[in-house]
């Protein structure tokens, strides 16, 4: 069985906070930001207009979602929050899952025993500085159970397309999990075979970098809504 998570409604609270060049990693070390102080940022949010300020007097819109949506791993034991996981989700930190996204989960243990939280008030794709808007979030979702689905992993379908994801700590094999899997659906919309929809895909499909943040890559593959008709 696969969980729909119905996204209806994602409204922040009145303030946010970024934080970046906080980790010893290799990223922060390429770019020469540490060691050093990190730097915070402190927001001002207006869910009412979508707009944020912050200390610095820069201004953002706002497109909230939830970094955190997933189910834990069937193997029995402690399981890190900080990775996504192929099997089950988690930590995905996708921007495209805003209010009328549905995500589609496949079940990996009884009960489902779904998370939700990690609430963004904007981010950019990648996450680069290791944190997006944090803030909190008010959260109205709906839950279905479906057996059948276009797709076998984890994928979604947003308020203007359709989404498959890779998690992988080699970012090719990120990037090829998520368009392997888009592959799979655009046979099923077009009733084509897989290299004409390759050739689709390289004249629609766009692939972007989800985050670098959460010890493996995320990549996720965007068909956009009325691209190919």
């Amino acid at each position: 069985m696969t969980l729909a998570v119905t996204l209806e409604s994602l409204r922040p609270d009145d303030w946010g906070w970024t934080l970046a060049a906080a980790l010893d990693n290799p990223l922060n070390r390429r770019l020469g930001v540490v060691p050093g102080p990190p730097s915070w940022l402190l927001w001002s949010l207006d869910p009412d207009k979508g707009t944020g300020t912050n200390d610095r007097g820069v201004s953002i819109d706002l497109a909230p979602f939830l970094g955190v949506m997933g189910l834990p791993p069937a193997e029995a034991g402690e399981h890190s929050t900080v990775p996504p996981r192929a099997a089950g989700g988690g930590n995905i930190d996708c921007r495209e899952l805003v209010a009328g996204s549905t995500l589609y989960l496949p079940v990996t243990v009884d009960g489902a025993m779904l998370c939700l939280g990690d609430g963004h008030a904007a981010q950019g794709d990648g996450e680069v500085g290791g944190t997006a808007i944090e803030c909190p979030m008010t959260t109205t979702v709906t839950l279905d159970l479906v057996s059948e689905t276009p797709v076998p992993g984890i994928h979604a379908v947003t308020p203007t397309s359709r989404i498959t994801f890779g998690f992988n700590a080699d970012l090719n094999e990120a990037t090829a999990e998520a368009l392997d899997a888009m592959l799979g659906w655009m046979q099923v919309l077009f009733e084509v075979d897989k290299p004409t929809a390759l050739a689709l895909a390289s004249t629609a499909v766009d692939m972007r970098v989800t985050q670098i943040a959460n010890e493996v890559w995320g990549v996720h593959a965007v068909l956009n809504d009325g691209v190919l008709r």
